[in-house]
């Protein structure tokens, strides 16, 4: 069943993969963009990677590009986000959150609004 909030979270060695997921309530899903954001310990809250409400367009951090990828499941109101290629600078608290923002926008957490509860990614070296 469909689930509010991260999960898939763990613990993975380098180069190693993990999968999150984010769900939401069907009518937040469908009318609200949706990403990511990560928060190291000593870090400040760094932006990962976004996707439209219509999936049409993603967006990611230079960190990330080429290794993480973000998609949404119109039927189980869920985004994915795939984490190839892991390694320890990955290290975070991993937050989804929702905003009705533009692609200029879409970067600044402060945009977003009903964050989950986080999911911990931890990678060993």
């Amino acid at each position: 069943q469909v689930h509010q909030g991260e999960s898939e979270g763990g613990l993975v060695q380098t180069g190693g993969s993990l999968r999150l997921s984010c769900s939401r309530p069907e009518r937040t899903f469908r009318t609200w963009h949706m990403g990511w954001f990560r928060l190291a310990p000593g870090k400040e809250r760094e932006f990962v990677a976004a996707i439209t409400k219509t999936g049409d367009s993603s967006y990611y951090a230079d960190s990330v590009k080429g290794r993480f990828t973000i998609s949404r499941d119109t039927a189980k109101n869920t985004v994915y986000l795939q984490m190839n290629d892991l390694k320890p600078e990955d290290t975070a608290v991993y937050y989804c959150g929702n905003t009705v923002g533009t692609s200029a926008t879409m970067r600044n957490w402060k945009t977003y609004s009903y964050w989950g509860q986080g999911t911990q990614v931890t990678v060993s070296s």
